[in-house]
């Protein structure tokens, strides 16, 4: 775990940075200086464009991480990449063409509710593009085990290039119809500089040949756009639904709310960057019993960060609404909560996910991705009916905890490993204590102050029982290293 921890440190710290960062613009900027219904465009053609992110880049993005290190010999990784980036303009040729002649259908049925899409309908596709080749690029990094970079320009680059963009807004230097073309363009610098960075550590020689196991790959590849699509629907359906039932406004409501409750996923994103390529080593390997020893570790890893960050946000989401300043927001304290609770229960997974991927098993991936999005549009499209944007949170819990339950049970059936212990239940109760504790403490101060005096007390009281508990070996030698005031 050591080149684990190293790099999900310095990811960890980025990710921090980044969503600072994205705070700043998503509760505060874009709230004042973009009008809601600008603002839930943007988060529409950004959700979308994610929505079609698999399907463009033909999975290639998760068949790097899974099959470079099975080539031994630089001249097949060479033909492999060359091929992962010419696999994918298969698709989005033949898709270029598609939206073209029937471009005109398809902004008549995304903007029937909601005509300020019309416009900028075609924008989706260049946007999914620049994501798209982006996670190939990046994925060409992680395979080297260098995720710190690529990290840093997907999290840090974008947002502090929206920040400076809104400002040109406030500023009247460019208008709100300006300012979305504009982020078209930084994704594409965005993918041109992960390109940039991922050939100066490693440059294929272009060799125009598919591998032997080409069948092998375009099946996998095959799967994974689907399971990716599917897994893209869960994150992002809602988002895009939304607009089909409610005023687009109302997308900028349950953004915020959503972009709050993904600050818990923090430590498992930056996880993630550097695991999933070592998971799929080992189980190219056959080594198992390291593939569960990571499981393990990663999920009472990730549910200390994530639990901590579940309080904070939580018992501070009232107060840090009333901070924003704009009532009509606040509707989201309700969303927070249910989205938190469902990204606390996806760290408890672990490393579940790179192991279905990356294993003989991948199409269960599939099959477990195509039942989460069919029931969540199931879902969506009744509870967003009977509850509004709180009805879309729901949707997601509900899904989440079933089928992340169903996954646990799988890993245990085909691998004999599951990733909980008597650790997972002391911090879990942990959580619960602390959250019922302090869900009533009000100090009576100005927001901000509240949301300060409670995340020192809080955290502190967190922290010297999870270190007293030993519940984490490496949060334990982490804290060790970097504060110095805690038992190894």
């Amino acid at each position: 775990m050591g080149i684990v921890v190293k790099q999900s440190f310095k990811n960890t710290l980025i990710l921090f940075l980044g969503f600072a960062i994205g705070g700043l613009n998503t509760l505060f900027l874009y709230t004042k200086f973009l009008h809601t219904d600008y603002y839930g465009l943007v988060i529409f053609i950004l959700s979308t464009s994610s929505l079609l992110l698999p399907l463009f880049v033909f999975g290639m993005q998760h068949t790097i991480i899974k099959y470079f290190t099975s080539y031994k010999t630089k001249l097949a990784q060479d033909q492999f990449l060359t091929s992962a980036l010419v696999l994918p303009l298969l698709i989005i040729i033949p898709l270029a063409l598609i939206g073209t002649l029937a471009y005109e259908t398809i902004t008549e049925w995304v903007s029937q509710r909601n005509a300020i899409i019309k416009p900028y309908t075609y924008l989706i596709f260049f946007i999914a593009i620049f994501m798209g080749y982006f996670e190939v690029f990046y994925a060409f990094s992680k395979v080297q085990l260098q995720s710190v970079f690529g990290n840093f320009i997907k999290e840090i680059f974008a947002r502090v290039s929206v920040t400076i963009l809104l400002f040109s807004v406030y500023f009247q230097w460019i208008s709100q119809i300006e300012f979305i073309y504009a982020l078209v363009v930084v994704y594409g610098l965005r993918m041109l500089i992960m390109m940039g960075y991922a050939f100066s550590i490693y440059k294929p020689k272009f060799v125009f040949k598919f591998p032997d196991n080409i069948r092998e790959i375009v099946s996998y590849s095959f799967y994974i756009i689907l399971a990716g699509s599917a897994s893209g629907i869960l994150l992002e359906i809602d988002k895009f639904m939304i607009p089909q039932f409610k005023q687009i406004a109302e997308v900028a409501y349950y953004g915020v709310g959503v972009y709050i409750a993904q600050v818990i996923a923090i430590p498992s994103r930056a996880m993630q960057q550097i695991i999933n390529p070592i998971t799929a080593k080992e189980l190219n390997a056959n080594n198992l019993s390291e593939v569960g020893e990571l499981y393990r570790k990663s999920s009472i890893t990730l549910l200390v960060g994530g639990g901590l960050l579940f309080l904070l946000i939580n018992l501070n989401v009232v107060d840090l609404y009333a901070f924003i300043g704009k009532p009509a927001y606040s509707v989201g304290v309700w969303i927070v909560l249910m989205l938190s609770v469902a990204e606390l229960y996806k760290l408890a997974l672990g490393t579940n996910g790179a192991i279905l991927t990356n294993s003989k098993f991948y199409r269960m991936f599939f099959y477990f991705s195509l039942a989460m999005a069919l029931s969540v549009i199931f879902l969506n499209k009744w509870l967003i009916v009977l509850l509004g944007i709180n009805g879309a949170a729901l949707a997601t819990l509900i899904v989440v905890l079933l089928f992340s339950t169903f996954k646990i049970l799988y890993i245990q059936q085909k691998f004999q490993m599951q990733p909980f212990s008597v650790k997972t239940i002391q911090i879990l109760l942990l959580i619960a204590v602390l959250y019922i504790s302090f869900y009533f403490v009000n100090f009576g101060l100005h927001p901000i102050f509240n949301i300060i005096l409670k995340t020192v007390i809080i955290s502190g009281i967190y922290i010297l029982l999870v270190v007293k508990l030993e519940i984490s070996q490496e949060v334990n030698a982490l804290l060790h290293r970097y504060i110095g005031n805690s038992k190894k």
